[in-house]
């Protein structure tokens, strides 16, 4: 059976969603920055928003974490660390389109080397100033 095409002579492209459904579920996303299958179920969050081996994460929430009304939908890169009184941390991330930067509250089953990495990127980056100064 020949597939069908639209009035320029092409298969029409299928709608591209944020959440990739596999098997008639939405339970899982891959990501756009390491394209690792990330499931939805996030320990210590109700609301994946990141990808728990590079950290990435895309312009999905507008207002409210998991209302997923932006329009948007592009690749926010994690910046730094920040923590919140009570002690849990936070990941910055900035969209890389329309430079919006949220907080997004860090899963349990994050990469630990990557957010040691991000936290002390402040410091790496002082000693790198202050040998620099010394050298000068």
């Amino acid at each position: 059976m020949p597939r069908r095409k639209n009035s320029q002579g092409r298969r029409p492209q299928r709608r591209k969603d944020v959440l990739h459904v596999h098997g008639g579920r939405a339970d899982a996303f891959r990501c756009v920055g390491c394209r690792l299958d990330v499931s939805l179920d996030a320990p210590g969050s109700a609301h994946r928003n990141h990808c728990p081996n590079c950290l990435v994460s895309l312009h999905v929430d507008h207002r409210v974490p998991g209302d997923r009304a932006s329009a948007c939908r592009r690749r926010m890169e994690p910046l730094t660390l920040s923590a919140r009184p009570d002690g849990e941390w936070m990941i910055i991330h900035q969209c890389q389109t329309c430079g919006k930067v949220s907080a997004n509250r860090i899963a349990g089953d994050d990469n630990v080397l990557v957010l040691m990495r991000m936290a002390l990127k402040p410091l790496q980056d002082g000693a790198i100033a202050t040998r620099t100064m010394l050298t000068l």
